[in-house]
């Protein structure tokens, strides 16, 4: 039934929808509304069978859903920024152990200096850790994304997070078509996990592992990992049958004949999808779902016959460039494609249509670089530059950048 609910509610409800038997949990701007709204619903007994367990950090919720999940458990969490950091090291257990937990994370910048506005700089830093990614364009498709990474991840009997824009989806108000829980029941089975600790069955879990079987241990892991990209588009297959609403690991718009594409993930996309409508140069887009598996064979297809890609990238990495630009690259190894990376909307920085159009046009007239910043306020980080070479003691940057702003108009 289409409600005009927040973002995080919408995901509350849903999740609730999908039965997890423990939810642990620990509050941190944005997420913090998702998590409160499932404590309630368990509190009022509206989510039946549900255990809520209050821990004193992210790196205890995690460690807690991963105990849930090893005895057997439907077991989800959420987080944010430093919230991920802080369990980073029980990502990789969580991953390694092979324990199908869903968590969302709801994108915000990390620190220094802090940052709580939406950027993708927090997910984009725990890629590797052998968790599924799936990105949000909007939160229609953040709700039915957890639907289908409970699936996803019971399936391959690997962790999944589901990524969604702090804020300009975690606290956005739209009308949204949650689904009937019996849609749900019947798109998602009652949980038989692959491997349970049981007293009568003893297996000892996280053992040590020498060189003469890690890298096989390894090899295993990315395998299954990589059978997601399959399996996103058979299970998405099957919610479009009975929602009649499409998931796809990407989305491309208006890529027919383009000669430019925008590759992104994301709320931008629709900024982006905005700023194309308004060329009249032949230009697309190609908005990604699924990023980790990365989905290389999906976006080779898409971006077929584009010269130029533009990657509009929501986080970096410092003293190399783009991290899905990196991905976007090795996609098209062989093409004479040419790819640039905008970094643009960082610490929750506006990306308009404006500049998107301006990014554009730099790019169909042979005047976008390799790498640039979109909207970068030259002036400041010059004036930031003369005042490190003028004075020893600098002091911190960004108290230093925060003052030239505002004793420069842009």
């Amino acid at each position: 039934m289409r409600e005009q609910l927040e973002g995080s509610r919408a995901v509350a409800e849903t999740v609730a929808r999908c039965r997890p038997q423990v939810v642990p949990a620990y509050p941190i701007t944005p997420q913090t509304h998702i998590v409160e709204a499932v404590g309630a619903m368990v509190k009022s007994e509206a989510l039946e069978n549900c255990r809520f367990v209050t821990v004193e950090s992210e790196f205890a919720a995690m460690s807690a859903a991963i105990g849930a999940s090893a005895m057997g458990a439907r077991t989800y969490t959420a987080t944010a920024s430093q919230g991920l950091l802080y369990m980073a090291e029980a990502l990789y257990n969580a991953a390694g152990l092979g324990l199908p937990i869903v968590m969302t994370v709801a994108n915000r910048a990390i620190g220094a200096p802090i940052n709580i506005w939406n950027d993708q700089s927090d997910s984009m830093s725990q890629r590797d850790c052998g968790w599924i990614q799936l990105y949000a364009a909007d939160n229609q498709a953040a709700t039915d994304l957890h639907v289908l990474a409970f699936r996803l991840a019971e399936q391959l009997s690997v962790p999944a997070m589901v990524c969604m824009d702090g804020f300009v989806l975690t606290h956005a108000f739209e009308p949204i078509d949650l689904p009937e829980p019996e849609i749900v029941d019947r798109y998602l089975p009652t949980y038989r996990p692959r491997q349970v600790l049981d007293p009568d069955d003893p297996v000892t879990i996280g053992a040590m592992v020498g060189p003469e079987a890690f890298t096989e241990v390894r090899y295993l892991a990315h395998h299954q990992l990589q059978q997601a990209d399959h399996w996103f588009t058979e299970l998405a297959d099957d919610w479009s049958l009975l929602t009649g609403r499409h998931l796809a690991t990407v989305n491309p718009y208006r890529l027919d004949g383009a000669r430019t594409a925008v590759v992104s993930l994301g709320s931008v996309g629709g900024t982006v999808a905005e700023a194309i409508d308004g060329l009249v140069e032949p230009v697309g887009a190609l908005g990604l779902t699924l990023y980790r598996p990365f989905p290389a064979g999906a976006v080779r297809d898409a971006l077929d016959g584009v010269e130029h890609v533009i990657v509009l990238e929501r986080a970096f990495s410092p003293g190399a460039g783009g991290v899905v630009s990196a991905d976007v690259r090795a996609a098209l190894a062989g093409r004479p494609t040419r790819v640039s990376t905008v970094v643009a909307g960082l610490g929750g920085r506006s990306v308009t249509t404006a500049s998107v159009q301006r990014m554009i046009g730099a790019a169909t007239t042979g005047r976008l670089p390799a790498l640039s910043f979109l909207d970068l306020r030259d002036d400041i980080v010059d004036r930031e530059l003369a005042h490190r070479d003028a004075v020893h003691r600098s002091g911190p940057p960004a108290h230093n950048l925060l003052r030239h702003a505002a004793s420069r108009p842009r």
